[in-house]
C-alpha cells in the first residue's frame, strides 16, 4: 500500500501523468499570481501614502487650491490585466489540451470492468465475450500493469464517485445512466479508491483498492476468481459454518459452486483471498471478520448488513468457512 493513499500529486499511470502536470502547473500560476497581486498591493499602498502626505495642502495657507491628482498608476493595470489575460488564456488552453489527450486510451483497453456502487460497497464484473469467463467481486480490483482497463459505472440506489487519484480523476456513478472511464497503472502496486460524491452516512467508508499486476500474475488471479468455492472437510469447524451461513447468510450473499446465490451483498466466493473487508474499513483478518459478522453495525452504523445473532461456538464456525473462502 502506497505511504499517503490519496495523495493525488503524483502519477502512476499512463492517464494520471497530464494531469498531474497540469495540477503543478496550475498550483504554480496560481502561487505566482497571489506572490504578484500581495507585492503590488503592498508597494501601491506605501507608495500613494507617501505621496498623499507630500500632496497636502498647508490647512494655514488659505491660498493654496486643492491639488488635482493625476491618474498615475493606470499604466500598472493594463500590464495587470494584460498579464493575466495571457496567463487565463495559457490555463485555458492546456486544460482543454490535457482532457482531450485523456480521454480516451491509444489501444482498446485489455479489460473492461463494470462497476455498480452501492451503499456503501462497490461491486465489479468483470466483462467478456465468453459467459462462462465472467465473475464478479467487490472493493478489490486487479489490473494488468502496462495496459488501458475500461470501466463501465452505474449505481443500484445514489449518485456515487469512483476515484483512484494515483491512476485517473473521478468519475459519477449515477442511477440509470451508465458512464465510461479507463485508466492505466504503470507500476504494479496497490491503489486506494474511494467514493468522492456524498452518498450517506457511511460515505466516508466506501472505499475500495486497484491492484496492479504483471500481466502474468494478473492471469493467475484472473483464471482463481473464475473457479468455484472450495468445499470445506467434513466433520470440521468450517462445514459446521457452511451449513449455518446457507442457512443465515445466503439470502444476500453469493458464492458461486453453493446454494448461495443472494445479490442484496458483495459475492463471497473469493472474499478471504481480499486485503480488506467492509469496503476498505478493515483489514482481513479473522478477527477483523468476526467483529465485522457479528455486529457490523457498530463499525459502520446503517450499514445493509444486520448483525447476526450467533452464539459464540456458531459465530466461530462462520468465520472459519468464511475465512477458508480463497
Amino acid at each position: 500500500m502506497i505511504e499517503a493513499p490519496l495523495n493525488y500529486l503524483f502519477g502512476a499511470g499512463e492517464r494520471a501523468y497530464p494531469v498531474v502536470s497540469l495540477t503543478w502547473g496550475m498550483m504554480a500560476i496560481s502561487v505566482a499570481v497571489i506572490v504578484a497581486i500581495g507585492v503590488l498591493l503592498i508597494w501601491g499602498t506605501f507608495r500613494h501614502a507617501d505621496e498623499d502626505r507630500d500632496a497636502t495642502p498647508d490647512r494655514h495657507d488659505v491660498t493654496t487650491a486643492p491639488i488635482a491628482r493625476p491618474r498615475a498608476g493606470l499604466e500598472w493595470i493594463y500590464v495587470g490585466v494584460g498579464i493575466s489575460t495571457v496567463a487565463l488564456l495559457f490555463s485555458a488552453v492546456w486544460t482543454m489540451y490535457t482532457m482531450a489527450e485523456v480521454h480516451a486510451p491509444g489501444v482498446d483497453p485489455a479489460v473492461t470492468i463494470e462497476i455498480t456502487g452501492h451503499q456503501w460497497w462497490w461491486e465489479g464484473r468483470y466483462r467478456n465475450d465468453d459467459p462462462s469467463q465472467i465473475f464478479t467481486t467487490a472493493n478489490e480490483f486487479h489490473i494488468p500493469v502496462g495496459e488501458p482497463v475500461r470501466f463501465v459505472l452505474g449505481s443500484g440506489d445514489v449518485i456515487h464517485s469512483f476515484w483512484v487519484p494515483a491512476l485517473f480523476g473521478k468519475t459519477d456513478a449515477i442511477p440509470g445512466q451508465v458512464n465510461r472511464t479507463w485508466f492505466q497503472a504503470d507500476e504494479p502496486g496497490v491503489y486506494r479508491g474511494q467514493c468522492t460524491e456524498y452518498c450517506g452516512a457511511q460515505h466516508a467508508k466506501m472505499g475500495f483498492t486497484v491492484v496492479a499486476q504483471k500481466p502474468e500474475a494478473f492471469e493467475a488471479w484472473r483464471k482463481h476468481q473464475l473457479a468455484f468455492a472450495e468445499e470445506p472437510p467434513e466433520d470440521t469447524a468450517a462445514a459446521r459454518g457452511e451449513a449455518i451461513f446457507m442457512a443465515s447468510c445466503a439470502g444476500c450473499h453469493r458464492v458461486r459452486g453453493t446454494v448461495a446465490g443472494g445479490a442484496l451483498g458483495p459475492d463471497l466466493t473469493h472474499v478471504a483471498s481480499r486485503g480488506m473487508i467492509a469496503a476498505g474499513a478493515l483489514d482481513n483478518t479473522k478477527a477483523n471478520l468476526a467483529g465485522w459478522i457479528a455486529d457490523p453495525q457498530h463499525i459502520k452504523p446503517g450499514s445493509r448488513m444486520p448483525a447476526m445473532e450467533l452464539s459464540g461456538p456458531e459465530l466461530n464456525a462462520v468465520v472459519s468457512y468464511v475465512a477458508g473462502l480463497e
